[in-house]
């Protein structure tokens, strides 16, 4: 039983460390976008980008992490990593499709 419970912490403490979300490089009516609906989508990626980048440095709880539990701190950079190359990716999708519409982004 106590293996149970020390299993399920440690997992909810990996779970609980990687917070940046990982936006989705393509989505669904990504081509039917309109100019302003592609710069909103391009805006949201750099908000995406920022979050984990922010989470990427150096916080309070990446050090707690660091000095409580260390393998939490590599999966919360390992998460942001995803999640700013998941941005970038979706920001480069959204820039060509807005250039073969003659969108001035």
């Amino acid at each position: 039983m106590s293996r149970l419970i020390a299993a399920s912490s440690v997992l909810a403490l990996l779970t609980a460390c990687a917070n940046p979300d990982v936006v989705d490089v393509k989505k669904l009516g990504d081509e039917e976008l309109s100019c302003e609906q592609i710069r909103e989508e391009i805006y949201e990626a750099e908000k995406f980008e920022d979050k984990a980048r922010d989470e990427k440095g150096v916080t309070g709880k990446n050090v707690a992490a660091a000095l409580f539990f260390w393998p939490a701190m590599l999966v919360t950079y390992n998460n942001a990593g995803e999640a700013i190359e998941a941005a970038k990716d979706r920001k480069e999708r959204l820039t060509r499709i807005g250039d073969k519409k003659g969108c001035k982004l």
